[in-house]
């Protein structure tokens, strides 16, 4: 089967995978992929799909997790159209917030901001909508936006935002009617995960969702993505807000509700938490009853919703819809789910303060509502053990697993079996053993090296010793950084890449995943610790059900989720068959059986606790 494929030579397992993808979609099957870095997973999921979807009348949908994974799937398709001189429409979308031109709207939720742009649309006072429309049809205008869209190479959203905003139009309202014509949408996980946004989506296209091909990169968090979207809370700060809003506006008697809401939590606080304990798992009618005692729980919510409507009118948030939105979702189903009470203390005033969470534990509740879909496609570079993501999500797969396509020998894997992350023994003398032994590490290592910590804490407590004994310029990532403070960080860095410098990150956070720092840039990556969930009371309910669902609670709750973390760490020094580094493991918990069984079978780990002499051979 000739695919569009849209470079001169294939990597040797590129055929086995477009041709296994193809066949899936052909067949209206379900495919999960394991692929190592350096496979080229992008072209070969889209190459195939784009191939059937053109030649079928069916859309692909190509989903990510974070924006800036966009980038290469537009980059990939620019190179299909340009080879193959074949036009086809793609269309790219992030959240309808981040594609607005009104100010202020980047501090809304997604919430406040659906109903503020609601707001403006039904009341004429949004110019960028009103510019698309002329007498109840697309004006003249958009179609000439529209027209100049399809002529142009694919781009990526920022392009399009340039040309919509050159014209004073919605960008996102010109995306969805470009999408009508659409082969290819890229979108993050939300618009097909959120059945509200997704059926929204479909409507405006004029699409069905069997007529979808869905393809997931980065694979290994759609399950946390899942639950995350299924889960909400109410905090004390947003229930002290809806009260001031509601007062604002004369409604004593309301205001004085929520008051009384605030305090049956307050007193769940009191006699449920003691000194020892900040949280507490609560009945959903513990909270159901104790209201109902106050007034109709379902008049609340509708004379809260009923104030937010009015707030809204002026501002662009409101409190009191939160709080109806969250007393609506509190009253949902209990298997798969757990809700809990936590406590904590304000940085500023010292008082305590809390919030009551309902939260997903099982991912297949969301995925369910997308197997209708013609085809599933997932695939990451850390999508093991296969077995487990295809219980976890509920998924009717076949399982594709391919090795490191990379020469073994241009990289050396180490276990470092001394000191440890865990709570029990952290204090100022572990922090100081591990700065030292990242020191030795990095004195040994002829460039830049990033070393991923389990935490912010953990990484400044060890910092305080390391960066005054590090010869190298030290970088700290931040877990607040802008898309543009990240990318200035990356390049400052890389400018270090001839003398070496040393960034300090987290497992899982900014630089965990979706960097590419290849070649010269980064030679190696050493990860301390285990990034070991919080075990509160959400992770053990999670593991208790999942014991429940599958006998394996522990490794599916608790130790899996860790070990892709540190997969996805490691993951960023290697990133092509030329690239050559070092990445050590730094935990005496790696050399467990529990643990050790993790790693991928051709990494041929060694485990030297005094590998310094043979990272320094290594590069010689």
């Amino acid at each position: 089967m000739d695919f569009l494929f849209p470079y001169p030579e294939k990597r040797n397992v590129q055929q086995e995978f477009m041709d296994r993808v193809y066949d899936t979609i052909l067949n209206k099957k379900n495919l999960l992929i394991h692929a190592p870095t350096g496979i080229g997973k992008t072209v070969s999921a889209l190459a195939p799909a784009l191939t059937y979807a053109l030649k079928n009348g069916k859309t692909v949908f190509f989903l990510t997790s974070r924006n800036t994974q966009h980038l290469i799937a537009i980059d990939t398709l620019r190179e299909i159209r340009e080879k193959f001189d074949k036009k086809f429409v793609v269309v790219d979308l992030i959240g309808k917030r981040h594609m607005c031109d009104q100010a202020g709207v980047n501090l809304l939720s997604s919430g406040e901001f659906f109903e503020y742009c609601k707001d403006l649309r039904e009341k004429n006072h949004c110019n960028f909508y009103e510019n698309l429309k002329l007498k109840g049809k697309t004006s003249p205008e958009a179609l000439m936006v529209l027209d100049e869209l399809k002529q142009m190479e694919p781009q990526h959203v920022e392009g399009m935002k340039t040309v919509c905003s050159n014209r004073n139009m919605c960008s996102y309202e010109v995306a969805c009617l470009l999408g009508k014509e659409a082969d290819i949408i890229i979108a993050d996980y939300n618009y097909v995960l959120d059945k509200f946004v997704r059926e929204n989506l479909l409507r405006r296209i004029n699409k069905k969702m069997e007529d979808i091909i869905v393809i997931f990169d980065e694979a290994h968090n759609l399950p946390s993505r899942a639950r995350h979207l299924m889960s909400t809370s109410v905090t004390s700060f947003v229930l002290d807000g809806a009260a001031k809003e509601i007062a604002v506006l004369g409604y004593e008697e309301m205001a004085d509700d929520l008051k009384g809401i605030k305090n049956v939590v307050e007193r769940f606080v009191r006699d449920k938490i003691s000194i020892e304990k900040d949280e507490v798992l609560i009945k959903k009618d513990d909270f159901h009853s104790q209201v109902h005692n106050l007034g109709d729980y379902e008049e609340f919510i509708g004379n809260f919703k009923f104030v937010a409507d009015q707030v809204l009118e002026t501002k662009r948030r409101s409190f009191s819809l939160s709080v109806a939105d969250f007393m609506h979702f509190w009253m949902g189903q209990d298997d798969g789910f757990v809700r809990v009470l936590n406590r904590g203390f304000s940085k500023k005033t010292g008082k305590p303060v809390f919030s009551l969470n309902y939260k997903c534990l099982d991912p297949q509740l969301i995925m369910a509502d997308i197997k209708n879909a013609h085809a599933i496609i997932g695939m990451s570079g850390t999508l093991t053990p296969l077995n487990m993501y295809k219980d976890l999500l509920g998924l009717d797969a076949e399982l594709l697993e391919f090795d490191n396509p990379f020469p073994k020998e241009n990289r050396l894997n180490i276990i470092l079996p001394e000191t440890t992350s865990k709570y029990a023994a952290r204090g100022e003398k572990m922090y100081k053993e591990i700065a030292e032994r990242c020191v030795k590490i990095v004195k040994n290592v002829p460039g830049n090296i990033v070393i991923f910590f389990p935490s912010y804490f953990f990484r400044d407590k060890v910092n305080e010793f390391f960066s005054e004994a590090c010869d190298k310029t030290v970088f700290l990532e931040d877990s607040g950084l802008t898309k543009e403070e990240k990318g200035d960080l990356l390049e400052r860095f890389k400018g270090y890449k001839d003398q070496g410098a040393v960034l300090l990150g987290v497992a899982g956070g900014n630089f965990a995943e979706g960097i590419d720092l290849p070649g010269d840039y980064l030679k190696g990556v050493v990860v301390v610790g285990l990034p070991l969930g919080r075990p509160d009371l959400e992770t053990q309910e999670l593991i208790n059900y999942y014991d429940k669902r599958f006998s394996r609670g522990w490794d599916y709750g608790y130790v899996f989720p860790a070990i892709i973390k540190t997969m996805q760490s490691a993951g960023r020094c290697i990133r092509s068959e030329k690239d050559r580094g070092i990445i050590v493991f730094l935990d005496e918990r790696y050399v467990w059986r529990t643990y050790l069984q993790c790693f991928p079978k051709d990494w041929k780990i060694k485990i030297e606790k005094k590998p310094y002499g043979l990272i320094k051979l290594f590069f010689m």
